[in-house]
């Protein structure tokens, strides 16, 4: 049995992730908040909703997914109940070392997922505290390897990982609305422009996964010599793409 305190954008999308990718609802208990959103999951998704946190306490896994603001107060509840069970925050601020002076000598983990955990298709970056065991991880790995990659890092390396692989489906969907404008201004149709956008970012994805290939390398297969793609590429180098890139993991990482 697992909880979740917080079913907003991230907690919802993990909760979506695990229920659409084949794990029991019925197993999955989640304190919610003011809003009718997690009413409105519970009634798609089937799993149990409760109103307050110590009625997780049959649960040996908790999810903490509340914002910075609440994480404190939500810490003061839980803590009746965290002995013996595995923490994980998906808070950007909650490292293991805050988390440790809020709830004591609890084992816990800080996360950070994207979005695409909401199609089985995440990346999840974690740090666990120190006496977690291999097994604890284990236990960890086999719940949220349901929404995708999981990946544990030093906690230093977290918040980086966590800005190139959290804020870029932002950053990819912006290019893949310009992809589509362009579509349109050469005479394609709306959907027809989305879709190969969208079935391009798809398919390259996959093969740059796949390929023993580096991007790159990639890249140099289909820039043939004078043709339209090494064209559209130098394009892309004069009007900064590169260095636009750079500067949004930037400007993301910086407060």
């Amino acid at each position: 049995m697992i909880g979740f305190i917080g079913a907003g954008s991230i907690g919802g999308a993990v909760i979506t992730g695990l229920v659409k990718n084949g794990y029991n609802s019925e197993d999955i208990i989640v304190k919610g908040g003011r809003s009718n959103r997690t009413k409105l999951l519970c009634d798609q998704l089937g799993f149990q909703m409760v109103k307050k946190v110590k009625q997780l306490a049959d649960t040996e896994i908790i999810f903490i997914a509340v914002g910075a603001d609440a994480l404190s107060s939500v810490a003061k509840e839980l803590k009746e109940i965290a002995a013996g069970k595995l923490i994980v925050a998906f808070t950007g601020s909650a490292s293991v070392t805050h988390l440790k002076q809020l709830l004591g000598d609890v084992k816990v983990a800080h996360a950070i997922p994207n979005t695409p955990v909401k199609v089985g298709a995440g990346f999840t970056g974690i740090t666990y505290s120190d006496d977690f065991t291999p097994e604890d991880k284990k236990k960890i790995g086999s719940v949220l390897g349901y929404t995708g990659q999981l990946v544990e890092v030093p906690e230093n390396e977290l918040g980086i990982l966590g800005t190139v692989a959290g804020c870029s489906p932002a950053f990819l969907d912006v290019f893949i609305e310009a992809l589509s404008d362009a579509g349109v201004k050469h005479g394609l149709s709306r959907k027809l422009a989305y879709d190969a956008a969208i079935g391009m970012a798809i398919g390259a994805s996959k093969l740059a996964k796949q390929s023993d290939l580096n991007v790159s390398a990639l890249k140099d297969e289909v820039t043939s010599p004078g043709g339209s793609t090494i064209r559209g590429v130098a394009a892309l180098e004069e009007y900064g793409f590169r260095n636009a890139v750079i500067k949004a993991v930037d400007a993301a990482e910086n407060e």
